[in-house]
């Protein structure tokens, strides 16, 4: 029997729904708009759809928001000391640095440069030590979205094996850590990883951020495992987007499975917002807890 087709984008429509409402209560209590900035650099083309479909989901939340637009030839300086006047901004209450950025900038001075209280794509050392010392600041968003997706499916992680395809800091690492704390048995694989199907053929469940089209094969998954997608890739000649999981054959074998399009993206769009939200909550004082703790 195929795997059941995890439904990220309609999940995430629901909770678009109540986070429209959460907005419109906040509006009406403080007087002022949540307001998330977005620093882009260059014109990666990929980069500027994202940028572009963070922002129009944004203002029909009831956010206000703002993207940065620095030309390819910014210094690092420059995107420093942009990041530095978002900082100071009181009606900036989230910061997104859009990656990837120009080889030449230090990508890690840059996340280490932004307040921790407006660090809402949960990236700073200050965010990803506290999620390693269990007492998270922001959580980066694609993890959280994959959780609440879990969740939503009933999929519980304690005691499960979970095996983690790719270490970076924006999604691998901080997945691992954020499982970790659920009680899962976690085992983070990368490009130095010997025998690559001998760990994901243990998973219970497989969570791939790879970066490499469709490199999980239906052979390297264990049958009945959870499959959770995170990759986007541009093939040449194929129209659209596609994961790093082989879906069609995969969706034979495992039990559950995310789609690309449609699984985690609109997830990890959505935990941005009740982020942001979190972060406005926590600077008007109020310690108010949204749906992102």
């Amino acid at each position: 029997m195929a795997a059941t087709v995890m439904d990220g984008r309609g999940l995430a429509l629901k909770l678009r729904e109540q986070l429209k409402r959460e907005v419109e209560e906040f509006v009406k209590q403080h007087g002022f708009r949540p307001k998330l900035a977005t620093v882009l650099v260059g014109d990666d083309p990929a980069s500027v759809v994202y940028v572009g479909i963070k922002r129009k989901v944004a203002e029909e939340l009831g956010f206000a928001a703002e993207v940065f637009h620095l030309p390819p030839h910014a210094s690092e300086g420059e995107v420093i000391s942009l990041v530095e006047r978002l900082n100071a901004d009181p009606t900036v209450n989230g910061i997104l640095v859009q990656h990837p950025m120009p080889s030449y900038i230090n990508e890690d001075k840059v996340m280490a440069t932004i307040s921790p209280e407006k660090d809402v794509d949960g990236l700073t050392p200050f965010s990803l030590g506290g999620l390693a010392a269990r007492s998270p600041n922001f959580i980066p968003c694609t993890p959280l979205g994959a959780l609440k997706l879990l969740q939503h499916y009933g999929i519980t992680l304690e005691g499960k094996e979970v095996v983690v395809v790719g270490c970076s800091r924006i999604n691998g690492l901080p997945a691992a850590l954020l499982f970790l704390q659920h009680n899962a048995t976690v085992t983070i694989c990368h490009i130095y990883t010997r025998d690559l199907a001998f760990h994901t053929r243990r998973a219970d469940i497989l969570y791939v951020a790879a970066g490499n089209a469709e490199f999980i094969t239906a052979d390297m998954v264990k049958p009945g495992a959870v499959v959770i997608d995170t990759g986007s890739n541009r093939v040449p000649g194929r129209k659209g987007d596609v994961g790093d999981v082989h879906f069609e054959s995969v969706k034979e074998v495992a039990s559950f499975i995310t789609p690309v399009p449609g699984g985690i993206g609109p997830m990890t769009v959505t935990m941005l917002m009740f982020n942001t939200l979190e972060a406005a909550k926590r600077q008007v004082g109020r310690g108010q807890k949204t749906m992102a703790e």
